[in-house]
């Protein structure tokens, strides 16, 4: 009698456990009164990649349900399409590039950033032999893709350097740094240390990469979540909700970003290796996840007023909600 005891007792677990499984989404839904998640339509800033890792993983993992919402990832065609499609209420969040926030809410557009997708500048100059330090491309040609952000990070990098920017040969060539740097047609390029600069690396070329936030820029976060200012406030609840499904969804990928980089590479038609790489390139500046820091992005701004980037310091106070997020 008593050695049935316990068999009894885990047979009563092992079925509530079943039922909880099973239920899951069900319960999840009573917690929050009945409703199903919301759906939060987020578009990406670029192709799907290893930035978005903590994106992907929230859907892969439910994190966002579990939030109760349910995102939607929408690709773009351009960098700048993002906030194309957040301003014409065709998305509820969007990724973009910092500069790009800035340079929208020059044009008086009232968008607000909410959260940060990575927490270092990702922008650089990759250089290939003979160069080995910013002020040896004085008299040297380099590509940069026609962001507003190319030339300051090139005279940002040169400058901090001693070298005299104006000796440098700028020429545009989209985003082609990789076969123009393969080919020799630009001595170096501005490109992102965590995508080109890796797959110059697997392709096997020797560069040299001169990194903006360690040359000459403070550590902010160069890629930010971002909202209409409406949405803020109308919607905060579900601003929240979509900050902590990336925040939790991050914290996955951090952990295993297999689910992730699965999802990604289905979603762009990227090779996995490549992707493993840009992982584990871009891995430390992913944490801490969502967290907006004041100093860093008040540091952005004097660099972005500094170089031309923006006519004028941008009012950080008034560009970023830093409590939305949750305190962490």
């Amino acid at each position: 009698m008593t050695r049935a005891l316990p068999a009894m007792a885990a047979a009563v677990a092992l079925f509530a456990f079943a039922l909880l499984v099973g239920c899951g989404e069900r319960l999840d839904r009573v917690d929050r009164g009945h409703q199903p998640p919301r759906p939060v339509l987020l578009a990406l800033d670029f192709a799907p990649n290893p930035v978005h890792a903590g994106i992907y993983a929230a859907i892969a993992s439910r994190a966002d349900r579990a939030h109760g919402v349910a995102l939607r990832v929408r690709a773009p065609s351009a960098s700048t399409d993002s906030l194309k499609l957040l301003t014409a209420r065709r998305a509820e969040m969007a990724v973009a590039d910092i500069q790009d926030l800035g340079l929208a809410r020059e044009r008086g557009e009232e968008i607000v950033g909410v959260g940060a997708v990575v927490q270092r500048p990702l922008a650089a100059v990759i250089a290939r032999a003979p160069v080995r330090r910013p002020r040896d491309l004085e008299g040297r040609r380099v590509g940069v893709a026609g962001l507003p952000s190319d030339e300051a990070v090139l005279r940002a990098i040169v400058e901090a350097d001693g070298g005299r920017p104006g000796r440098v040969r700028a020429t545009t060539i989209g985003f082609s740094a990789v076969p123009a740097l393969v080919s020799g047609r630009v001595a170096a390029a501005t490109a992102f240390w965590n995508a080109e600069g890796v797959a110059l690396r697997e392709r096997g070329v020797d560069t040299r990469e001169f990194r903006v936030g360690e040359f000459a820029a403070p550590r902010y976060p160069e890629l930010v979540l971002v909202v209409r200012r409406e949405t803020l406030e109308r919607h905060r609840d579900r601003v929240e909700a979509a900050l902590g499904a990336v925040r939790a969804g991050t914290e996955a990928a951090l952990r295993d970003p297999g689910p992730a980089l699965a999802a990604i590479a289905a979603a762009s038609g990227g090779d996995w290796a490549l992707e493993r790489a840009q992982f584990d390139a871009v891995r430390p500046a992913l944490a801490p996840p969502v967290r907006l820091d004041r100093r860093a992005l008040e540091g952005w701004a004097g660099f972005a007023e500094r170089f031309g980037i923006l006519r004028s310091r941008p009012d950080v106070a008034r560009a970023f909600d830093f409590e939305v997020a949750g305190p962490r």
